[in-house]
């Protein structure tokens, strides 16, 4: 069955409404069922039998499933139109003007088909329209030979330096989504991958160049695939200036505009990147401004983007001793669906780790309780780490909450799962940490014992606090709580702005 609540979780108040015209404006018949389904699903999570008899009064089965289709093809057309109107806009003057001037050509009138084609040239090069370009240029050299006020030598020249960003652009492409792809498997289908090699590989076989200048969608490209990698390897910092730098670089292009889709998954990606490197206030300037970009537009992609948006603002808040203010936050985005299932899920784990940081454990079991699904479905939706990260938390919560059977239960099968691939990806550390864990969940009263405390200073590799994972610190920081007599979310803030402080 069609996810119908999927595609329209992604429409705005404002796209409600004009969808609801659509459908007024296209029924033929009073009794169409059309726009009552679609209120429903906009307003509650109700079962299809629900839907069914609130529609019908009984159980027509096809009648509704029929009525279901009729209204996933209405939604198609709608987007369709509508993405047509709206972002094709200059494409299709573009286009208008190519098809004119070869009338024109046609018609024996070069001096008038030339001067449009300039038109469409300008207006092509400014939206790094490559393909149209070529098409343009095509038509110039073409007729050239009716028109001798163009020196065909220029436009040739032209032709050929559009041929090499259309190629380079088109290599990126390929580049892409074969770096993608292989994120995919390390992610979500847990498969050790030597990524940093592969990344050099593939750009090099491409003739790829960090240093390339294309489209804003292009440097989108580029910017994902330098992020894909310090996502990898855990380390951002790296990263930061590349990041900042190319950013500066794309808001000056006039494509800005037009590729807002792009734009704000850029400035997103600098936030989060400035985030993991704790610059808290770096970080919320730029969401700031991705909220304005959000905004505009009428809010075309406000709804794509408001998960993950709120989320790293929480995030930004709770590291910045704001922790009230993040759990309110979060705790308005506790819905049912949304086509983002990551940065839902994202949101309930923090939360849960959020209250734990708080000592209101019952509050991060309740949240906790929400996740029934098995650890193949989150693996799916979300990735490998997420699920190890759930994990690690369900027995730190139930070492709090006291729940000493669930904590054997949950020791073992963590060890059955997923010790052989934290050995694989070169993560010991982490087969470290739970082993101390377990010895404070068994002999609580030693974990503030001298020789405890130089056991866990000695058995892990530390690394610097600039470049130290802000998630790893997090859970640190609990057993360092324990150790100390702490409460968990001082002892987490410290730990932090000792990083800061270095960095």
């Amino acid at each position: 069955m069609t996810d119908l609540n999927a595609i329209i979780s992604t429409f705005s108040n404002e796209e409600q409404q004009k969808f609801i015209a659509y459908l007024e404006k296209k029924n033929k018949r009073n009794d169409t069922k059309n726009i009552q389904l679609f209120k429903l699903l906009t307003k509650d999570d109700y079962t299809s039998k629900e839907l069914c008899l609130k529609l019908y009064k009984s159980n027509k089965k096809d009648a509704y499933h029929a009525l279901r289709k009729r209204l996933y093809q209405s939604l198609i057309d709608f987007i369709a139109n509508s993405t047509i109107e709206e972002e094709n806009s200059v494409d299709m003057q573009i286009i208008k003007y190519i098809v004119a001037a070869r009338t024109f050509l046609l018609h024996s009138k070069p001096k008038v088909a030339y001067s449009i084609l300039d038109k469409a040239e300008t207006l092509a090069q400014e939206h790094y329209l490559f393909t149209i370009l070529n098409e343009i240029y095509h038509t110039k050299i073409q007729y050239a030979y009716a028109y001798t006020s163009v020196n065909i030598d220029d436009i040739i020249k032209k032709f050929k330096a559009n041929q090499k960003n259309h190629y380079l652009e088109d290599e990126l492409n390929i580049v892409y989504a074969k770096i993608r792809q292989t994120l995919n498997n390390i992610t979500y289908r847990g498969e050790i991958i030597d990524f940093q090699t592969i990344l050099n590989q593939t750009l090099q076989e491409h003739n790829i160049s960090i240093s390339e200048s294309m489209s804003f969608k292009s440097l989108y490209q580029l910017m994902t695939i330098v992020s894909i990698s310090a996502f990898v390897t855990n380390d951002y910092l790296k990263i930061e200036s590349f990041l900042i730098d190319t950013y500066k670089a794309i808001k000056e292009h006039k494509t800005k505009d037009k590729q807002l889709f792009y734009h704000i998954q850029v400035v997103y990606m600098i936030a989060n990147t400035l985030f993991r490197n704790k610059k808290f206030n770096d970080s919320t300037h730029y969401l700031e401004l991705m909220h304005q970009l959000m905004l505009s537009s009428r809010k075309k992609y406000y709804n794509t983007f408001k998960l993950k948006y709120n989320l790293l603002l929480a995030l930004n808040y709770n590291y910045s001793n704001q922790q009230e203010k993040a759990i309110v936050l979060l705790e308005t985005f506790k819905i049912p669906k949304h086509a983002d299932t990551e940065s839902l899920l994202d949101i309930y784990l923090s939360l849960v780790m959020f209250y734990i940081q708080k000592s209101e454990f019952k509050k991060a079991q309740h949240i906790f309780s929400k996740f029934y699904h098995t650890d193949h479905y989150y693996t799916e939706k979300a990735g490998k780490e997420w699920v190890i990260k759930k994990n690690l938390i369900e027995i730190i919560l139930h070492i709090e909450l006291k729940n000493i059977d669930l904590v054997e239960s949950r020791l073992l099968s963590f060890r059955r799962q997923y010790y052989n691939y934290l050995k694989q990806i070169k993560q010991e550390r982490v087969i470290m940490y739970l082993s101390f864990v377990e010895s404070y969940y068994k002999n609580p009263e030693h974990i503030n014992s001298s020789d405890f405390i130089n056991k866990v200073d000695s058995s892990f590799e530390w690394i610097e606090a600039e470049r130290e994972d802000i998630f790893v610190m997090s859970f640190y920081a609990w057993l360092k709580s324990k150790m100390e007599q702490n409460d968990l979310y001082i002892t987490t803030l410290d730990l932090i702005k000792k990083a800061q402080i270095v960095n």
